[in-house]
């Protein structure tokens, strides 16, 4: 079954859902974004989230030792790199799980994959500036006969109108949304569950 990953979670109701819904991943956001939170923001959540469901930190090119703070204080599962990091940085974090973000452009962004040894990449639209929860979708065809080493996240517009759609196409191991369950920016129940049917329906 294809796991799901909500992303930009920063309210003591963002965890009650999630934990309703006995999603797969829960994401914090660590890096510059309106959905930032501290790592003090990020324990009181986590002190409350499902112990079933795995922690994933969100981070830009980030620091070393930023991040290794994170996962000793927050005992987080996953690391998700979504900046510029080099191959060399990824590796290293011991009982953490990385995936690697790549910003998908055309057919030859994707060959960035093949540099990095990580647990998961993460394939995300590409827009100058920004660095990922664009609520913009990629050319899916893209992907077509393209295989990777790793288990692929599929995010980047995502939604449960559209998301059937792309995992027949893609066949991931999990679908990250943020945008795609949110109203006026914050996260909404209705539409999380929406989502969430749609993935395990299939």
């Amino acid at each position: 079954m294809v796991k799901v990953k909500i992303c930009g979670l920063r309210r003591p109701q963002d965890i009650e859902y999630v934990n309703r819904l006995k999603v797969d991943y829960a994401g914090f956001v660590f890096a510059r974004s309106r959905r930032r939170i501290s790592f003090e923001e990020a324990e009181k959540l986590i002190a409350a989230l499902d112990k079933d469901i795995k922690k994933v930190g969100v981070f830009v090119n980030e620091r070393r030792d930023v991040i290794m703070k994170a996962c000793e204080e927050l005992g987080l599962d996953v690391i998700q790199l979504h900046g510029d990091e080099p191959p060399e940085s990824v590796r290293g974090y011991g009982r953490v799980s990385v995936w690697k973000a790549i910003r998908v452009e055309d057919a030859d962004s994707l060959k960035a994959a093949e540099d990095y040894e990580v647990d998961g990449i993460l394939l995300d639209s590409s827009v100058k500036g920004l660095y990922g929860g664009t609520g913009l979708r990629f050319d899916l065809d893209l992907l077509e006969g393209v295989r990777f080493r790793q288990p692929v996240i599929l995010a980047g517009g995502l939604g449960a109108d559209n998301v059937g759609e792309a995992i027949l196409k893609v066949k991931p191991h999990a679908v990250d949304v943020s945008t795609g369950v949110e109203i006026d920016g914050y996260k909404d129940f209705e539409k999380m569950k929406k989502f969430v049917e749609r993935v395990r329906s299939l």
